[in-house]
């Protein structure tokens, strides 16, 4: 990638927009390169970057297929549920835990504590 200008925070010129201001206009990149960037200072951290298209050169988000919402719907499905005891757990299961509260945390352990 060459080099690309680089804009403060909130200074980005016209006609230029991020991924999440194209998406909201029901648009994306569509393979065109980053047209620059804008960086958002922080403190003892590194600056926050975002990197921005060209809004001309935008293409119209692609519309979900029935069959891409059926994947997206068994994919949720799959994050609902529970590999200890194979339950719908109702929620998606937090990564962290791995598995529902109920199984998670016995009703003999709640009342111990």
């Amino acid at each position: 990638m060459a080099s690309v200008p680089v804009y403060p925070w909130k200074f980005a010129p016209d006609g230029l927009a991020t991924r999440r201001q194209l998406r909201a206009q029901g648009l994306r990149p569509g393979g065109q390169d980053v047209a620059g960037q804008i960086e958002r200072p922080r403190r003892r951290r590194p600056p926050l970057i975002a990197y921005l298209y060209r809004i001309e050169q935008a293409k119209p988000v692609r519309p979900m297929t029935p069959a891409k919402w059926a994947g997206l719907a068994k994919a949720n499905a799959a994050r609902r549920m529970c590999p200890q005891c194979h339950g719908d757990a109702g929620y998606v299961i937090p990564v962290s835990l791995g598995m529902c509260v109920p199984c998670a945390y016995p009703a003999d352990e709640q009342r111990a504590a």
